[in-house]
């Protein structure tokens, strides 16, 4: 049956001459159009909606009372960020109402350029959700650190054939874009008549205005009420992430009003497979949002028919004739506990099960990353060159850090950590062209008292990260990464005490969620033996992204990125 007779078969059961595949009946319909919560059957065939109203079905799901909504977009999301293979974030996701997400892969890209993204492109097939993709717009994130990749606007270009690349990821490089820099324009220009992403965080002013007249139409980075107003206010998408570090939904949900709703999402931006496994994905975020006020349709709005309409998804985010249909059955609109999840019409998920086969295989040329000098005694060290040290602050659930400067730590006129002083060293080695480049430097926060952390998932350029309190810890854990194929692992001394290993890219498991989160679940066991924080290694990972202010390190050093310059780890 070609388009044509199926369109004209879908017609006919829309007006009501034939039965349709399937009615849902006696619920309570959410239409994100008007508003209203409507009791009216619904009618289903051949993967859309066709009617509303008084309808015969060959097979009918009476709802009982439970509400019918579309199913959920995000529309902002690092799949990398998970951990999980593309098919296993799928078995996690649409059991919670997922029907389609939007993904920036360019973690992964900066590991293996075009083909790390053509590899998630591939993984994503035939999946009871919809992966969609943003071409990654800075591969590097700046010219400040080194990446596997260089992608220029003719490499983008190649992807934007590809149906599911839907436009230009976040462009980072804000200080490019404003300034008008040839290659950053060149980028944006290929995808003039498609979405652009942002990412612009604390930008404001005219800086701002020269930015999104550069191009960039969306801002997930806002942390701040008023920089949150002030980018709506320039015609920017809002988005409001909440993900496992960065928590922003309580500051910038307050700018959700009626004359603002249609151009705001809510996100998840980065999340792990246990923030996901034990909270929820966007049923969650709805929950948080209307526990805080916000109206349970505008609410669904915000994770249905406005991600659709920013991305033109045209048939999507909505319950109406002729919309795929992607829906979701809710028990309540307060605690979003999901009963039953439909994809083009068809069952995928039931009481939290995924019912829907998940077993596309990522290609196999992502396991070949790590490409590291050898590391010896001394890989770590620094001579101490003045009084006064500079060093990156955490701030709790944000992605922003602090410049400080602090009195320099020393041994012996060698750089140290400082357990009292709650000063851990920290190393990014580059581990894309075996360069032997290490940037080091010092973090204050995350409350290490021995021992190391290391990390191959480090934001964007995704080198080798290690946070330790002496050298020989983090040689340990640095070696291991290096032979495993790169993840996550926690040393004391010569003894690795857990690790996770991420052998795709060095930032996702090829292995079962349960697997993954059995080995979570040991690493944090670890942690606690070494450290105060709880889930250190993302906000560590974030530590070597040179885009967020203030101050971030990569392999080439430590980054003013205010001043979007390098600095002196010494001052004085």
């Amino acid at each position: 049956m070609n388009w044509l007779e199926r369109q004209q078969d879908r017609l006919k059961a829309a007006r009501g001459e034939k039965p349709a595949d399937l009615v849902f009946s006696s619920g309570r319909v959410v239409n994100v159009f008007n508003g209203r919560i409507e009791r009216v059957s619904v009618a289903v065939h051949r993967g859309r909606v066709v009617g509303l109203g008084d309808y015969q079905g060959k097979n009918e799901v009476k709802l009982g009372g439970a509400y019918l909504a579309p199913a959920f977009i995000e529309g902002h999301i690092h799949v990398e960020s998970t951990l999980l293979a593309p098919a296993e974030l799928a078995r996690l996701m649409v059991p919670h109402g997922t029907a389609a997400l939007v993904g920036d892969p360019h973690e992964i890209g900066n590991v293996m350029g075009i083909p790390g993204v053509e590899a998630m492109l591939a993984a994503s097939r035939n999946l009871p959700m919809t992966f969609y993709f943003m071409a990654p717009s800075c591969v590097p994130a700046t010219p400040l650190e080194d990446s596997g990749a260089d992608l220029e606007a003719a490499d983008l270009s190649r992807l934007a054939r590809h149906r599911r690349v839907l436009g230009l990821a976040e462009m980072m490089n804000f200080p490019g874009a404003a300034g008008g820099d040839p290659g950053v324009l060149a980028k944006l220009h290929a995808f003039r008549y498609r979405p652009r992403d942002g990412h612009a965080p604390l930008v404001s002013g005219k800086e701002l205005n020269a930015y999104i007249a550069a191009g960039p139409q969306s801002e997930h980075e806002a942390t701040l009420y008023g920089e949150g107003a002030e980018k709506l206010a320039r015609g920017m998408w809002l988005m409001i992430r909440q993900g496992t570090s960065a928590k922003n939904l309580a500051a910038l949900l307050p700018l959700v009003n009626s004359k603002t709703e249609r151009r705001c999402l809510l996100v998840s931006v980065d999340v792990q497979a246990d923030t996901l496994y034990e909270r929820g994905h966007l049923d969650h975020l709805l929950k948080l949002a209307v526990a805080q006020g916000l109206n349970p349709v505008t609410a669904l709005r915000l994770v249905t028919l406005n991600p659709a309409r920013r991305f033109g998804l045209a048939g999507r985010g909505g319950l109406a004739p002729g919309y795929r249909a992607d829906l979701v059955v809710l028990e309540d609109l307060k605690d979003f506990a999901v009963r039953q999840v439909y994809n083009a019409g068809r069952l995928v998920a039931q009481e939290g099960k995924c019912l829907h086969p998940c077993d596309t295989a990522f290609p196999p040329g992502a396991r070949d990353s790590m490409r590291v000098a050898p590391l010896k005694a001394g890989s770590f060290r620094r001579k101490v060159a003045g009084p006064r040290v500079r060093v990156i602050g955490l701030i709790p659930d944000q992605l922003i850090t602090e410049h400080l400067v602090q009195k320099t730590p020393q041994s012996k006129g060698w750089l140290a950590a400082s357990a009292k002083r709650d000063l851990a060293r920290i190393a990014v080695v580059e581990r894309h062209h075996a360069s032997g480049r290490v940037g080091l430097g010092l973090v204050k926060g995350l409350g290490l008292r021995a021992g190391a952390l290391a990390s191959t998932v480090a934001h964007d350029s995704h080198n080798l990260m290690v946070v330790g309190m002496d050298e020989r810890s983090m040689l340990t854990a640095a070696r291991h990464l290096i032979k495993t194929g790169g993840g996550w692992a926690v040393a004391r001394g010569e003894k690795v005490l857990a690790d996770l290993p991420l052998p795709l890219g060095g930032l996702m498991s090829d292995r079962p969620t349960t697997e993954v989160l059995s080995g979570l679940r040991k690493l944090e066991a670890a942690c606690t033996k070494v450290c105060d924080l709880a889930d250190p290694f993302m906000p560590i990972s974030f530590l070597a992204l040179p885009v967020i202010p203030h101050l971030k390190i990569s392999d080439r050093g430590l980054i003013d990125v205010d001043a979007f310059e390098p600095v002196g780890l010494f001052v004085g």
